[in-house]
């Protein structure tokens, strides 16, 4: 009898360990996927309409601005820096004056080539008189040997005489080209006494950048005195890796922004892509031309560009939040409004920002999404809804913001 006990405790022990087993199998079971919750316990959540909205996509970079063109003033002749008629900042217009060297030298060289062809103007009278003597003798030796008073040998004579008084005519006409040339080359020498700020193409108004020498300096050739830029339009330059390299083209729209201009952003184009990616960095150039009417930009600042890649103007959009993950596949719950339960749908986004995503697959996509309380679904979960609303599309412009990405 009391073996008989002990066997009907063990089975019993037996089978209350397999049914608690059991139990915290399927509790464990539980606990181990998430947002998986009892068929009996809707789960409170939001939902949000399906629309049609307009979506950018934008590619985030960071650069700094350039003058769009920039060149250095420097004289073409040696000299002393006698007067400097611009500083920094100061605005230049097209062939201004601003800077004179001293002239003095230069003006003397003008009169010296001047008196030298005074020199040479009157040898030219000279030559051009004996030239004519030789040819009123040699006129008359002919019409005497004609007559057969004159011998050959005078003939001879008379014309070499007026041949080389024609030569010496031509090299004195030629002595007087000569010195005009160098009167003009001192006079040209003279004029770059005045330096001139010139340029060829874009604004007819440019900026003094920098200064390099005070007034008394002496100059070499071609030593800088200013620096000349342009800053309406400016240039933004930024430098992309090839993961972006393809996606940018020429005529993109760009925004160009800086913290230190809060509240202002400018639009440009992209105008220059590099043809090739640096060795060392392994990022290409990119300049976009920016408009800077108020100058408010300045070259060297550090800049926010933010370039536009794609837009669809007429994207199925969802909120981002509403975008979940299941067994690795993305989706979202869709809100079954009769049954009162959430259905799981896969779907593949599209370009999407802090806020919105688009919805590219399915291709007909609408309804209501779930967008708050989703972590706590599972596929065909009851749930309880807000108050009744019916779908409606809206077409909304959004632009995205800083790290939005595709």
């Amino acid at each position: 009898m009391k073996k008989r006990k002990v066997i009907l405790i063990a089975i019993a022990t037996i089978v209350v360990g397999l049914v608690g087993w059991q139990i915290y199998q399927k509790a464990f079971k539980s606990s181990q996927e998430p947002g998986i919750q009892s068929q009996a316990a809707p789960v409170a959540v939001e939902i949000t309409a399906v629309k049609k909205a307009t979506i950018r996509d934008y590619g985030n970079f960071t650069g700094t601005l350039v003058p769009k063109s920039q060149f250095m003033i420097a004289p073409k002749i040696s000299g002393r820096l006698k007067k400097l008629m611009v500083n920094i900042g100061d605005r230049v217009t097209r062939n201004q004056l601003i800077a004179e060297l001293d002239d003095e030298e230069y003006n003397q060289q003008v009169r010296q080539a001047e008196a030298d062809l005074q020199v040479v103007q009157a040898n030219l009278e000279e030559s051009l008189s004996s030239l004519n003597v030789a040819g009123r003798e040699l006129e008359r030796i002919q019409e005497l040997h004609k007559k057969g008073i004159s011998a050959d040998s005078e003939l001879d004579a008379a014309k070499g005489a007026f041949t080389t008084q024609e030569s010496r005519h031509k090299v004195a006409q030629a002595q007087v080209a000569h010195r005009k040339a160098a009167i003009e080359a001192a006079k040209l020498r003279l004029s770059y006494t005045k330096i001139r700020a010139t340029w060829e193409d874009g604004s007819s108004s440019r900026v003094v950048g920098e200064r390099f020498v005070h007034e008394g300096t002496m100059l070499t050739a071609n030593a800088p005195i200013l620096s000349i830029l342009e800053i309406n339009p400016l240039l933004a330059v930024i430098h992309i890796t090839d993961k972006d390299y393809f996606r940018i083209k020429k005529e993109q729209n760009a925004f160009i922004s800086t913290d230190v201009i809060p509240g202002k952003t400018v639009s440009g184009k992209i105008v220059r892509i590099a043809p090739l990616l640096q060795e060392t960095s392994r990022e290409a150039r990119v300049e976009i031309e920016m408009p800077n009417p108020e100058e408010l930009f300045k070259p060297g600042m550090f800049i926010n560009v933010q370039v536009e890649h794609a837009t669809n103007d007429d994207a199925t959009v969802v909120p981002l939040s509403s975008v979940v993950k299941r067994n690795n596949q993305q989706g979202v719950f869709l809100a079954d409004m009769e049954n009162k339960i959430a259905e799981f749908v896969p779907v593949k986004v599209g370009i999407s920002n802090s806020e919105l995503a688009e919805i590219i697959d399915p291709p007909s996509f609408s309804g209501f999404v779930v967008t708050l309380g989703q972590h706590l679904l599972a596929p065909g979960s009851p749930i309880i809804l807000p108050q009744p609303s019916s779908p409606k599309d809206a077409k909304d412009s959004i632009t995205l913001k800083p790290g939005e990405k595709r």
